[in-house]
């Protein structure tokens, strides 16, 4: 069974930009579905060569519930996170998907997360790409 991966980001996308661009290329043909929580981020990650894209907080609720996996920042999983453009329901949609979710850790928005330290942006990617192999092949 093909899995179908959400990409979710918001301010300016860049996360999801990457992460798009990092998972097209390792899982080319997969059905991905990129969601920004405004149209800048959904544009961005549609340069990065998402097919499918959608912006909002509906988009958010109804993809949460089709998608496997889930991936992007660890605020769409807190209400009011990324400068306040994760809503209540954007939060609890992803919060309480079947997907599975991996989060990268960001420390923004007033939110930080112990134990960041030592790592940078582009190593959590990595990190998530690794993850996501594993759910991929199991």
């Amino acid at each position: 069974m093909k899995k179908r991966i959400l990409v979710i980001d918001g301010q300016g996308g860049n996360i999801g930009r990457q992460l798009v661009k990092m998972i097209l290329e390792r899982f080319p043909g997969v059905e991905l579905l990129a969601v920004g929580t405004n149209s800048i981020a959904t544009e961005n990650m549609l340069k990065a060569g998402a097919k499918s894209a959608a912006t909002g907080e509906n988009a958010v609720v109804v993809s949460s519930r089709r998608a496997d996996i889930i991936i992007g920042p660890i605020g769409i999983v807190i209400a009011d996170a990324l400068m306040g453009e994760v809503t209540e329901k954007m939060a609890a949609a992803v919060g309480s998907a079947e997907a599975l979710r991996i989060l990268i850790p960001m420390n923004r928005c007033d939110t930080i997360i112990a134990g960041l330290a030592g790592s940078s942006p582009a190593a959590y990617l990595q990190d998530a790409m690794e993850k996501l192999d594993e759910a991929m092949s199991g």
